[in-house]
């Protein structure tokens, strides 16, 4: 019974991976029709909790992202909406079918996607969404309650990786070990560098007041966190209730899983001293600047 109950926890996101990467057409007809009716009835006009996808032709994911968050558990109302980034595939057509409130954002890069959720978002909380990811049933309500502590104005966590022909569980496990070892040793004196998009939630007076960053290919969600590092407390939160599962595409490379790993463990170590020393702003690379580098933009953009 105990070992039945592990392997449930273990494949929770099986349901929602069922879709995950198969063609809208190819969905069932009931999936869509469930998705579409606990959307509608998740949809509060006065939400405590805004829930912001942003989506980049994600036509192929979304769904999957879409089912996992309207299955969630909470006891309080929230909203769900959705910013198309420069989407050129069928991304906003499922949208409409689906009947999500939706908006555009023509301006290419995740800086601008959030900080058009961000505009149009109307709860107390903003909960950070990548649409090729899939949420556990708890993942709204845990960040919400830590948030609701005092002095706590962000709260993040860490996430894993969906198993493949390429990555098996086994190995993403020892990867993912490691990482997380890592960003524990990081968070001490650097939190802001732990924190990602897709795993990030914070109190939305402080976050307007700061705004994201548009004018960079990354890094838009720890800059966020560092200018909310003065008005409180920047939470990692550790347990499975906030770690998502999302694809493994940040990991391709030219090497296998292990010289990936290796490659950044290198480049930990050669920085590892800057680990224990805080900072209060950090100087923009070139190679990070959107449009410093067209030729990479596209690709980093995916990543």
């Amino acid at each position: 019974m105990n070992t039945t109950k592990t392997m449930k926890k273990e494949i929770w996101y099986n349901k929602y991976l069922s879709i995950f990467g198969v063609p809208y057409t190819n969905i069932p007809n009931g999936v869509k029709q469930e998705i579409a009716e606990k959307l509608k009835a998740t949809s509060s006009k006065l939400p405590l909790a805004s829930v912001v996808l942003i989506a980049h032709n994600e036509e192929d994911k979304i769904l999957s992202c879409l089912w996992s968050l309207v299955d969630n558990i909470c006891d309080f109302p929230i909203e769900i909406i959705v910013v198309s980034n420069a989407s050129t595939d069928a991304t906003e057509n499922i949208l409409d079918e689906m009947g999500v409130t939706w908006f555009p954002e023509e301006k290419r890069g995740p800086g601008h996607a959030r900080q058009c959720g961000l505009d149009h978002a109307r709860g107390k909380y903003y909960i950070c969404i990548d649409s090729d990811t899939i949420y556990p049933p708890y993942y709204i309500a845990t960040h919400v309650h830590h948030l609701q502590r005092k002095g706590v104005v962000c709260t993040y966590g860490s996430w894993s990786f969906i198993p493949d022909e390429k990555y098996s569980g086994m190995k993403l496990s020892c990867y993912e070990f490691m990482r997380d070892c890592y960003l524990r040793l990081q968070n001490i004196q650097r939190p802001e560098l732990c924190v990602r998009g897709m795993t990030m939630a914070f109190n939305m007076e402080f976050g307007r007041k700061i705004g994201f960053r548009t004018h960079i290919i990354r890094g838009e969600d720890g800059m966020m966190a560092l200018g909310l590092k003065k008005y409180g407390k920047l939470l990692f939160l550790k347990t499975k209730k906030v770690r998502p599962v999302t694809s493994n595409s940040t990991l391709s490379g030219g090497g296998s899983l292990w010289q990936n790993m290796w490659e950044r463990l290198i480049r930990a170590l050669s920085g590892v001293g800057h680990l224990f020393v805080s900072k209060s702003s950090y100087k923009d690379r070139d190679y990070n600047l959107i449009n410093s580098n067209k030729d990479k933009q596209e690709e980093d953009y995916k990543k």
